[in-house]
């Protein structure tokens, strides 16, 4: 087994190293190696990648790769087989912890001047030239290559250290049962936050390696470092130069880090321009190659070419973009609007930065969504990966426009009030060798992990080594970059389940099990390092968000780090979209009511979780839209009011309103849309590709490179004479009502029913009450809903309303006034009319006062009304309404026209006799 020094790599499955100790793992009685057998371990045998210099044959460790490992031993155990073995205690955990890190000297660590040389030695490769200098004896002996570099000085950040990490186990019990596992993670988190400190500076230094690698400017001329231990040689190439690569050869520190100083010009100008093509030329073991460096902070793909160029970006300071406008403050419910830039134009073609800023942003306000959430920022070379198979992690991608234009787009957003996220790929990176970090100087283990742990097989990608010092600091600068230039908010972290395990969740069924998450297929590496990117978030930006997509539901996810937690604000709550789609391929009959409300509400407790009934993923060609599974083919005829529907498109657009509503009222914390699905944007999304030729003769049919499924048609959804429109309406009005109740985030959640034989579903969340009738015909009068407080309630959103394309069987100025007496374990109740496949929420109208909400939303719009409270009318929505035909009703509706009745029941009087059949059916 691997063991690592100072707790930059975990144990690994299986063993390369063969260990004599007398183990049989079969036995009932296992041995395993425990804190007296600490002597047969070597501190001076260390395990490291080479940086071989063909002329003098010398070797230099990169350091973050040493791995101490057994001396003479043939089959080692792993500290993953300890985490299984019940007599191992914490003591002996940290006699080894002890062992990795005593004589530091001898791994070359020095105490006064870390051996990564981010404090302090300019010279030694990574320093930073904002980081105090905490040695000044020491420091004053190495100074800078180049004297007259200015050095600036910040006032450093103060990121909270770490806890005890013991009240995971106060909040979940069952977790004492792995308490060994997770006190091991705590302790490899701490140990490398102390370590962080104690060699780099804290968290904060470390984080701002964009400072110091890649091309950084100073008032004498440009440096450019890359961390490079493979390469046996590097030079500067680019446009500056004439792609002449024995014009600015690089040196090679000791820790493999290449480094070039470029004076000024004799005017004074830098020696790179701005906006010139660069690359680094490298002799490495897999060959000569040229690669974009891999800080390089813009590049694109010029005309004719496949690989992109990276660019040199120092734009003059009258054309760099200045912020405005302050960051919003995390709302207390958040509610996104999930986008990708380049396919958000009604046109085929691929959409701006300024485009976006301009047209999309005042929708998403209008909609009532108050944050953006915004793909593929990242640039990749290949459009049809939606930005997943990244290839320059620091660049935003240039298809869309320049740095300066996604930072205009990102102010503006701020003055409405909308938060930014950026959807971030740490999970895995682009296989690409010629324009991506894959292969980079010449090993497939540089940022990766060497051999098949290092390929991600069903997304064809590379996956990080996150146990290797130098990808932490690239991929926590990479964090922190973001938020620090361009003033992200926060992020949606893509892939975590893939990062957490082994097996990266890939044909495996999670059960709940907790030792499915504890286990040896948990990657400790990775869950440590989203350990510690939570904490650079939340420490030096406590506003911003942090959301991870985990559909295994590992335990602790959301819970701070000081307490033992992985540090998430937010889990995507992933199993909703897939149980409706489950559902969506039933007929209505197989419905279950508690299989539906199981699904919403099975949450961990203290943990907020985003939920949404579709996003891109249910939108991608060989999938469906929620509404296009419901209304398939007849949404391309029957979606104009002047025409007659079918029950087809009733069907859908009732459920459609139905299913969004119930997912944001049970679902979470938070609520997720995919643009265009707020009105049922037809068909799928499929990106521009051609023809693929496939290294095993079969060929990928492409789509003629076509950008007709690759837009969103916005149009349909303003289009007041198209039903899409009555369902954009709903959604808006859906999102308005959150905004004034607050309801995701109340602490007051209760559900009374769940009938099956009804197919009702009734529950309380804030002050408000929700009843879902799911049944497909059935209609009903009189039926009786629980209810805590007493009271007078009135309707506030009504799905059935003819503004959304319902067909207005309630009446909206009835009151419905509570009763005594227990029903549906609640102490009270009111009598209401359930139309067939409809949602209706009941406010408590007693003592609130009630105001129109004026929505300021930085467009030319009536506002918006949202009613509450005594004198209160139903949720009135401007639109702009045309005259059209009246709608006509599907045969299954019919019946309930002769139903409807204004419902006004008298607390004090009497009770209606007309009972369901089955009501006190749970």
């Amino acid at each position: 087994m691997v063991y690592t020094i100072s707790g930059i790599r975990f144990p690994v499955l299986p063993s390369l190293h063969k260990s004599t100790l007398r183990c049989d793992r079969r036995a009932s009685s296992h041995s395993f190696f425990l804190k007296n057998n600490s002597s047969s371990f070597s501190r001076t045998s260390l395990y490291a990648k080479f940086s071989r210099d063909s002329e003098t044959k010398s070797s230099t460790i990169a350091e973050s790769d040493k791995v101490l490992i057994p001396e003479d031993q043939d089959n080692s155990v792993s500290l993953a087989d300890q985490l299984e073995n019940p007599d191992i205690t914490s003591e002996d955990a940290q006699n080894l912890e002890d062992l990795t890190m005593k004589d530091g000297n001898k791994y070359n660590i020095d105490e006064s001047t870390s051996s990564y040389r981010e404090v302090g030695d300019e010279k030694g490769s990574v320093t930073s030239s904002s980081l105090v200098d905490v040695n000044t004896d020491t420091q004053a002996k190495k100074t800078s290559v180049h004297s007259d570099k200015k050095v600036k000085v910040d006032k450093p950040k103060i990121i909270p250290p770490p806890g005890t990490g013991q009240k995971i186990y106060e909040i979940d019990p069952l977790l004492q049962a792995h308490r060994q596992h997770l006190d091991f993670r705590y302790g490899q988190y701490k140990r490398i936050r102390e370590e962080i400190d104690k060699y780099e500076g804290g968290l904060d230094a470390f984080s701002r390696g964009y400072e110091k690698f890649g091309f950084t400017r100073s008032a004498t001329g440009i440096t450019y470092r890359e961390w490079a231990p493979g390469a046996k040689s590097a030079a500067l190439v680019g446009d500056f130069n004439n792609w002449n690569p024995n014009a600015d050869v690089m040196t090679k520190d000791a820790f493999g880090v290449w480094e070039i100083f470029l004076p000024n010009n004799a005017d004074g100008s830098p020696p790179i321009p701005h906006g010139s093509r660069v690359k680094i030329h490298m002799d490495t073991p897999s060959g000569i190659k040229d690669s974009i460096p891999a800080w390089i902070k813009f590049s694109v793909q010029a005309p004719g070419e496949i690989p992109y160029n990276g660019i040199y970006y120092d734009p003059p300071e009258e054309e760099k973009y200045v912020f405005k406008h302050p960051q919003p403050k995390r709302p207390q419910s958040i509610r996104i609007y999930e986008s990708h830039i380049g396919m958000s134009s009604p046109e085929p073609k691929i959409n701006t930065y300024a485009n976006f800023r301009d047209d999309v942003l005042p929708r998403i306000k209008k909609l009532g969504y108050n944050a953006v959430q915004i793909m593929a920022i990242q640039e990749h070379s290949y459009y049809a990966s939606f930005g997943y198979h990244v290839t320059n992690f620091f660049a935003p991608s240039s298809r869309f426009g320049t740095p300066e234009d996604l930072k205009s787009l990102i102010d503006r957003a701020h003055e409405l009030g909308l938060l930014v996220l950026m959807d971030i790929v740490h999970s895995h990176s682009s296989n690409n060798t010629l324009d991506g970090l894959n292969m980079f100087d010449g090993t497939d283990g540089h940022y990766f992990h060497p051999g098949s742990r290092g390929y991600h097989w069903m997304w064809d990608s590379r996956l990080f080594n996150y146990g290797s010092w130098e990808v932490l600091r690239y991929l926590l600068s990479n964090a922190r970059w973001w938020l620090d230039e361009y003033k992200f908010d926060g992020f949606r972290f893509d892939g975590v389940t893939s990062m957490m395990y082994t097996h990266h969740g890939l044909q495996v069924s999670f059960t709940g099990n907790y030792s499915e998450y504890f286990g040896l297929a948990t990657d400790v590496e990775a869950v440590v390092y989203m350990m510690l990117v939570n904490d650079l978030i939340h420490g030096l930006f406590p506003e911003a968000v942090s959301i991870g997509e985990d559909v295994s539901g590992m335990p602790t996810f959301c819970l701070p780090t000081q307490d033992g937690g992985i540090g998430f604000n937010y889990r995507l709550h992933m199993a909703v979209a897939d149980k409706w789609i489950e559902l969506l391929k039933k007929q209505d009959e197989d419905w279950r009511m508690g299989d539906i409300v199981h699904t919403l509400t099975n949450r961990r407790w203290l943990e907020k979780c985003v939920v949404y009934a579709e996003s891109h993923d249910q939108a991608l060609v060989g999938d469906k839209t929620l509404a296009f599974w419901l209304m398939d083919k007849d949404m391309y005829d029957f979606m104009a009011l002047d025409r007659p529907s079918t029950p087809l498109i009733d069907r859908g657009i009732a459920l459609h309103k139905m299913i969004r509503l119930i997912t944001m009222g049970l679902g979470g914390e938070g609520y997720l849309n995919f643009m265009g699905n707020e009105f049922g944007h037809p068909e799928w999304i499929d990106f521009p590709r051609g023809e693929q030729h496939l290294p095993n003769g079969k060929i990928v049919p492409g789509n003629n490179n076509s950008y007709d499924k690759c837009r969103r048609r916005f149009d349909l959804g303003d289009a007041d004479y198209l039903r899409y429109h009555g369902m954009q309406e709903f959604d808006r009005a859906m999102q308005h009502l959150e905004e004034r109740y607050g309801f995701m985030t109340s602490e007051h959640q209760y559900i009374s029913r769940k009938n099956e034989g009804d197919r009702v579903i009734i529950f309380e969340r804030d002050n408000l009450v929700f009843v879902f009738n799911f049944h497909w015909t059935n209609s009903y009068s009189d039926y009786k809903v629980g209810c805590l407080k007493p009271g007078k309630y009135k309707i506030v959103l009504d799905s059935d309303d003819t503004l959304f394309g319902g067909f207005n069987r309630l009446n909206h100025t009835a009151e419905y006034f509570t009763s005594e007496g227990w029903y549906d374990d609640r102490p009270r109740s009111f009598l209401v009319y359930a139309p067939s496949r409809t949602a209706v929420v009941y406010a408590l109208a007693d003592g609130v006062e009630s105001e129109p909400i004026e929505l300021s939303d930085g467009v030319e719009s009536e506002p918006i009304e949202l009613s509450v409270g005594v004198e209160s009318e139903p949720i009135e929505l401007s639109v702009e309404e045309a005259e059209s035909e009246p709608i006509e009703r599907s045969v299954e509706e019919v019946e309930s026209e002769t139903t409807q009745q204004s419902v006004e029941v008298e607390s004090e009087t009497t009770q209606q006799s007309v009972e369901v059949e089955s009501e006190t059916t749970q």
